[in-house]
């Protein structure tokens, strides 16, 4: 079967997003008429204000703030269609091109206006808190608030213009050349693309799973070369400015943006590396379900023998899907069904098309758009779930306005890894045979142990790296992939073989490239989650209130002050086990059952 055939067959191949909620095409006049307004009006607010954010009153601060907001909500809309527009055809010169100039125009725009920030962080403080308390600024108070934190860490006017005006040609440059890189690559005899390969790995096979592994590694080696230039390039890039700014370590950047402390996240790190036993304890278990003697790193995603290998089809995805997030709230699966009705989804898998997923919010005078790259697997009917949990969130937190919509990526979290325990426990429900529920639960494990372990060895593996970058200069290819294992096996324990192919296989994720330091968010947003799905057994709907109302705030307070109506306390390490003895108790049904049944 092609891929086009089986796109067809699963009806994914007509799950097109319409960018015309945007711009109708890269060459609508209103793209130009944007980018027009976007200059004058940067340089309008600069000759007005800059120098005066001091003598400014409450009424005043308010005008200044919302002509700063409508600029980045304008800005962000004309970057949005670029980055959309790109994302599905990285082949395209002409896409590219576009998603360069409006990089460029953020950076020339955002120098113009760099001023406010600076500025408005160097008021003394007994002034500043006087205008956060005038009523007329009670809407962006926590905007306001929250940008003093990074007083410590910012760098004079001139500085901080010359760092926007490299801006295009530096961190997001060299991401945009990754994505190439990777949506370029054609692995194996067959010459797939990424996410055919990957999902190969899923297969019941053991040799296609092995021949998928190898297909991956041999693309990743024969790229190394450049792949190992862009990390380096990257994590320096970061450790430059990690200096210049002050920060104290490598993740400190990353905790300031999600509003947390330091002592929160290494509370989190440490109490999931203290239950790596969990991990090694389930897959000694898989080792045995699957009849093998040993278990390598390719065995890891293998289904269970009793679990379906059927395709899913999207119209039964999204069934299942809707009637899931139904079944909780009607209002959370009515702005969910709007993605599939008014094509905001973007499914197939097709050449020149970036891996992985994403729900992207937009701006909020429009809507959010998700991406994904539909197989029909149980996976994808997750992934699904998680990214229109996340495009939920985004929904409902625009109604806080462009600034307060944005919400801290632990928290950003939470709404689609809700969305996919409301999943899965749904179709859970209608399973009576024991080996069916032993496999699916097993399914639903490993999907936990990606979001709560790996994401935190990969952590460690970052921790790894930018210590290494820093301490030893340019890292080899073979170094990152000996940090790649160590945090692994570390994991693993002796549950898992590692094969030394395996240690290439950091090469492939983005996420340490665009994001630095993010991938601790899913661990949190993981046992937060579990925390939260408790209370929802316990309370029902007077949770379900309370849980909208947590998204719909967005990004307009802190994450300690945003889960106070929960009961939740993100410093105790107590929080944190109770959500891992969660996973361990359901690695304890599976443990059962298969004493049942092996």
């Amino acid at each position: 079967m092609t891929k086009d055939t089986m796109q067809d067959e699963i009806g994914a191949s007509g799950v097109l997003w319409n960018l015309g909620d945007l711009y109708g095409n890269e060459d609508d006049p209103a793209i130009a008429a944007d980018i027009q307004w976007c200059t004058d009006e940067a340089q309008s607010i600069r000759g007005l204000f800059r120098g005066q954010v001091a003598t400014l009153g409450a009424k005043d601060l308010l005008g200044l703030v919302v002509r700063l907001e409508a600029l980045d909500c304008r800005i962000t809309r004309l970057a949005t269609f670029a980055f959309l527009n790109f994302t599905t055809q990285m082949e395209n010169s002409g896409a590219g091109a576009l998603e360069q100039r409006i990089e460029e125009l953020a950076s020339l725009c955002k120098k113009d206006v760099v001023f406010f920030e600076l500025e408005w962080n160097v008021i003394p403080s007994e002034i500043a808190t006087r205008l956060l308390a005038a009523p007329e600024l009670a809407g962006y108070r926590h905007y306001l608030e929250a940008l003093r934190r990074y007083l410590p860490h910012q760098l004079s006017e001139a500085e901080e213009s010359l760092l926007l005006e490299y801006a295009p040609v530096g961190r997001s440059s060299w991401n945009t050349l990754f994505d190439k890189v990777l949506s370029g690559l054609r692995f194996g005899e067959k010459k797939r693309v990424e996410e055919e390969v990957l999902t190969d790995l899923h297969h019941q096979d053991r040799e296609v799973r092995r021949q998928a592994a190898a297909d991956l590694t041999a693309g990743l080696q024969g790229q190394s070369h450049i792949l190992t230039h862009i990390f380096n390039t990257l994590a320096a890039d970061k450790m430059i400015d990690d200096r210049l700014r002050r920060h104290e370590s490598w993740v400190h950047s990353m905790n300031l943006d999600n509003e947390l402390t330091d002592a929160t996240v290494e509370t989190l790190v440490q109490s999931v590396t203290s239950r790596y036993d969990i991990v090694q304890r389930y897959y000694r278990v898989k080792k045995e379900l699957l009849h093998l003697d040993e278990l390598t790193d390719y065995d890891r995603y293998a289904p269970l023998p009793a679990l379906t290998s059927k395709m899913i089809g999207w119209d039964e995805c999204k069934s299942m899907v809707l009637h899931s997030f139904g079944a909780f709230s009607g209002e959370l699966a009515a702005i969910a069904e709007r993605f599939f009705t008014e094509k905001w989804i973007h499914a197939p898998v097709i050449a020149g098309k970036r891996g992985g997923a994403f729900a992207h919010p937009c701006v909020p005078e429009v809507h959010p758009y998700v991406m994904v790259n539909y197989t029909g697997t149980l996976n994808d009917v997750s992934t699904v779930a998680h990214e229109l949990g996340h495009g939920v969130h985004q929904v409902l937190a625009a109604g806080r306005g462009h600034f307060n919509s944005d919400t801290p990526l632990v928290l950003a979290e939470t709404a689609s890894v809700f969305a996919e325990m409301l999943v899965f426990q749904s179709q859970l429900a209608l399973l009576a045979d024991p080996a069916q529920k032993r496999a699916f639960i097993c399914q639903k494990l490993e999907s936990i142990f990606a979001t709560v372990f790996r994401q935190t060895a990969m952590n460690r593996f970052e921790k790894r790296m930018h210590e290494g970058r820093h301490d030893k200069g340019e890292l080899s290819s073979e170094l990152l992939s000996e940090y790649w294992l160590q945090t692994q096996r570390e994991m693993f324990g002796d549950s898992v073989t590692l094969r030394p192919d395996y240690g290439i296989w950091w090469s492939y994720i983005p996420h340490f490239l665009a994001t630095p330091g993010y991938v601790y968010s899913y661990a949190f947003g993981e046992l937060l989650v579990l925390a939260l799905y408790g209370l929802y057994l316990q309370h029902g709907d007077s949770f379900v209130t309370l849980y909208t109302e947590l998204l719909a705030a967005g990004g307009s307070a802190s994450p300690y002050e945003l889960v106070k109506p929960f009961g939740i306390n993100l410093d105790d390490p107590e929080f944190w086990l109770q959500g891992l003895r969660v996973i361990d108790g359901m690695l304890q049904q599976v443990e059962n059952l298969s004493a049942d049944h092996l």
